[in-house]
């Protein structure tokens, strides 16, 4: 799901006080010859709070199994995100279908500014203090996968010292 990304740390769900959020829920409708048939898909995002989160999608004919089963996939999709303090290393932006969120860090005490699915991801991330703006399409499904782009995209100071070959002295020194 993330081999398109470089540097992406996944992790292991065991041993992580992980909290499930709902972002959305839809009731979809399979119309066949003998009527309707009635089922739902649940997007759930899951962290701990601390850097780690996933998203994950559920289907089924009962609204709790769908939201059940979106947790259970979120929880196969965990990755790290690198913070720096309560918010974001540097500025990005992130695409989905239709979908471009625009993540800004902000100065300590700002909060979390962003609408809907972008605001449930940073706070299951554990951001607590970002600007962001979604534009084009508000799509949960995309909106939350363009959020996911642009946290995946963000690089931390130890990574970029690492590929450059030096230290983290000499990156803030040099």
């Amino acid at each position: 799901m993330y081999q398109d990304y470089k540097n992406v740390e996944t992790v292991k769900p065991g041993g992580l006080d992980l909290k499930d959020r709902l972002v959305g829920v839809q009731r979809v409708t399979k119309v066949t010859k003998g009527g309707r048939a009635f089922g739902f898909s649940a997007i759930v995002v899951v962290g701990d709070e601390n850097g780690v989160v996933g998203h994950g999608l559920g289907k089924s004919k009962e609204v709790a199994d769908a939201i059940s089963k979106a947790v259970e996939d979120a929880k196969k999709n965990l990755v790290r995100i690198p913070l720096y303090k309560s918010t974001l290393p540097h500025e990005q932006l992130g695409k989905y279908g239709g979908a471009r969120v625009f993540l800004l860090p902000a100065s300590e005490g700002t909060g979390v500014i962003a609408g809907g699915p972008t605001r449930m991801v940073l706070e299951s991330v554990g951001v607590h203090d970002v600007l962001s703006k979604n534009q084009g399409s508000s799509n949960p499904h995309n909106m939350v996968k363009a959020t996911f782009d642009a946290l995946l995209k963000l690089r931390g100071a130890e990574q970029i010292a690492k590929q450059r070959g030096i230290t983290l002295e000499k990156l803030f020194n040099g």
